[in-house]
């Protein structure tokens, strides 16, 4: 059975987890909260491992986590104490993540192994609510430095033979992330930025959607939602391997007072 792809929201920081003794967190995160709790049993079936596309790691060439993702990399600050001791001991994945070098490697494109690194929050805090037992193999795959979007949809194209194998791609990021941006007085702007990212990524034409989200720059206030893109490219990767498939935004909410949404191919 072929799985989707999905883009998903990773929130910020380690929103979900706020509260020590493990109680509800920030009612303005519940909706996110709820989407990621919900996506494995949304799937066909349960995957035999993950491959995630974090907007926090970048490489010169397309590099692959082939280690155990351990200790994590709590790459956030400002938090409460706790938050820096939240753990998701899930597998790694070493054979999907040398499997995804070697079709990336096929289509031509350069690619590399690391085995030190940990995860960063845009691997745990959201498998932490999808995957809270931490029973899924995952390996991480870092963007490339170059942000090139089309680059980056040729990636996901290349890996979409994993979807019949059993592994989930996720690319995880954020479709707003201008951090200087926050409050209610932003949420005009956000919804037309949101709102033209949905129309363009839900092209029915395949062909047509792709070159949308390649040309992301040109739709209204792009540069505002996004002025360094590295939480925007996950989501073209995603799209790449979810080739000719429907594509749906499968979560729409308001956090920060930011549009956010998150995708679905296949």
């Amino acid at each position: 059975m072929t799985l989707p792809t999905l883009f998903i929201p990773h929130g910020g920081g380690p929103c979900f987890f706020m509260d020590p003794a493990g109680g509800p967190p920030d009612p303005m995160w519940r909706g996110m909260q709820a989407y990621l709790a919900g996506l494995i049993a949304s799937l066909p079936e349960r995957p035999k491992a993950i491959l995630l596309v974090s907007g926090h790691w970048e490489t010169r060439d397309v590099a692959v986590h082939v280690g155990g993702g351990q200790p994590l990399l709590y790459d956030y600050g400002g938090f409460p104490p706790h938050t820096y001791h939240l753990q998701w001991p899930a597998p790694g994945a070493p054979d999907v993540a040398r499997r995804a070098a070697a079709l990336l490697a096929a289509a031509g494109f350069a690619t590399s192994e690391e085995a030190a690194r940990g995860w960063d929050h845009g691997v745990f805090i959201p498998m932490m609510v999808a995957v809270p037992g931490a029973d899924i193999p995952l390996a991480q795959m870092a963007l490339r430095h170059d942000l090139d979007p089309r680059a980056h949809i040729e990636i996901g194209r290349a890996l979409a033979p994993l979807r019949d194998e059993g592994v989930l791609i996720v690319g995880s990021g954020m479709s707003f992330h201008n951090l200087g941006a926050r409050g209610p007085q932003v949420t005009p702007i956000a919804d037309q930025w949101d709102a033209a990212l949905v129309a363009a990524v839900t092209d029915p034409d395949p062909a047509k959607r792709a070159d949308r989200v390649a040309r992301w720059s040109e739709l209204p206030y792009a540069k505002f939602a996004h002025p360094r893109e590295e939480h925007l490219l996950p989501l073209m990767v995603a799209l790449g391997a979810g080739g000719d498939d429907a594509a749906v935004c499968d979560y729409r909410d308001h956090v920060m007072g930011w549009a956010v949404s998150g995708y679905r191919f296949g």
